[in-house]
């Protein structure tokens, strides 16, 4: 059976691979903006998962066989606010500014999709949240950091496993969650939807 990712996310990738996958990746393209839209007065846990579910959806018409297709979506609560990828060095600028010396929940949420002949027959998804305990980076280093450009196109402007990490203290949950797609929560919707992970491991 494949495991489709529908995310462009390399952190992701990265995760699945080390944990004994090699998925096929499908970029989902959906607009997030509009899925956000449509939503009325979503919860944290909402909004990331019907994130996933559009994603996973979006690329399940062009599997076209059995498979099972994962989708997820990452973002940061602070200080009541829930904040997805800066974009820009000043929006990371000020994030941090928040951040530094703090802590946020990172929400990720996950939707799993189980095609039959490529039309779905089971589905199931849920969220992980993690608090992150933020370090206090120098100016010359937050300087350094938000140059490379890293913390501009990753949900909460900070990373785990990359340059970020250097200005994480700590975290309290599961650290693939905070990577991009929880192991432990996958493991469990994949069962939900009649899917072993240890049949998924390349041989």
């Amino acid at each position: 059976m494949r495991f489709v990712l529908a995310s462009a996310s390399p952190a992701r990738l990265a995760v699945l691979r080390a944990a004994g996958i090699d998925p096929s990746v499908m970029v989902s393209g959906v607009d997030e903006d509009a899925v956000a839209a449509a939503l009325t007065d979503p919860t944290p846990s909402e909004l990331v998962t019907a994130l996933a579910k559009a994603k996973a959806e979006a690329v399940a018409d062009s599997v076209g066989s059995d498979a099972v297709v994962v989708g997820c979506d990452s973002m940061l609560a602070i200080e009541g606010e829930v904040v997805g990828k800066p974009g820009t060095a000043e929006v990371a600028r000020k994030r941090w500014a928040t951040m530094a010396g703090g802590t946020g929940e990172l929400l990720t949420g996950h939707a799993v999709l189980r095609l039959a002949g490529g039309k779905p027959i089971r589905e199931a998804s849920g969220t992980q949240s993690t608090t992150v305990r933020f370090a206090i980076p120098s100016q010359d280093e937050l300087d350094a950091y938000l140059a490379t450009g890293e913390p501009l196109s990753v949900a909460g402007a900070f990373t785990l496993d990359g340059l970020g990490g250097w200005f994480v203290e700590g975290i309290d949950g599961d650290p693939s969650s905070v990577i991009g797609i929880s192991l432990p929560l996958t493991r469990r919707l994949l069962a939900e939807v009649g899917v072993s992970v240890t049949d998924l491991w390349r041989p």
